[in-house]
């Protein structure tokens, strides 16, 4: 009988080749051929897979999507009874990549990132993992503030400009960590802070008629 191939986890491999080239030498010095040499198959194994390189750069960029998410959707998962504040800390902490394990993978974020700048392909996923990513924020921040004690309960001024600076403060100090400007505690100390606050802002002002 001839033999079976499961293609979505040669896929899965051959992603984890390019990210692990983008690494090195950027996506833009990413080849079919070294990936394929990388990922320990044929160069037509990786054409089968992929029909050139953008397609299979694509497919990269939401495998390392999917990773992240997959780690939020886990601590999320992990606690279902914490707290809207909690959980947002939590998920903020691993979208900014910023332990050493996810050094690596942070590298080859931001590459991609980079390289998007110049190549609307690449920045389609992008925009598309950010949104979803500010989304999650946005709903996290609006039951925060629903579900505090009614005495301090209150409405965000705008849930979506809370969610799009966190997000783009969690980026941020993913790049300040890499160039090392900040170190790993000092950028989780600069996070926390900036969570405090959310949350003491969202509480300051009482709803009319509460006493």
């Amino acid at each position: 009988m001839p033999k079976q191939v499961d293609y979505e986890s040669r896929r899965r491999r051959i992603a984890e080749a390019v990210c692990l080239l983008a690494d090195e030498h950027g996506p833009e010095g990413v080849s079919m051929r070294d990936v394929a040499a990388r990922a320990q198959v044929s160069l037509g194994a990786v054409q089968r897979c992929f029909r050139n390189k953008e397609e299979m750069l694509l497919f990269a960029v939401d495998h390392v999507g999917e990773r992240i998410t997959q780690r939020v959707r886990a601590r999320l998962a992990a606690s279902p009874t914490q707290s809207a504040a909690t959980a947002l800390g939590h998920a903020t902490d691993e979208i900014a990549l910023l332990r050493e394990e996810h050094r690596a993978e942070a590298r080859i974020w931001l590459a991609f990132v980079a390289q998007a700048a110049v190549n609307e392909l690449l920045a389609r996923p992008l925009r598309n993992s950010y949104e979803a990513l500010q989304n999650l924020f946005v709903r996290l921040i609006t039951e925060g503030a629903e579900n505090g004690p009614a005495y301090e309960r209150t409405a965000p001024p705008d849930p979506q400009v809370e969610a799009r600076t966190l997000l783009a403060l969690a980026d941020g100090l993913t790049s300040h960590v890499l160039m090392g400007h900040l170190t790993t505690g000092e950028a989780e100390e600069v996070l926390h802070a900036h969570l405090v606050g959310l949350w003491e802002s969202l509480r300051a002002t009482q709803p009319r008629g509460v006493v």
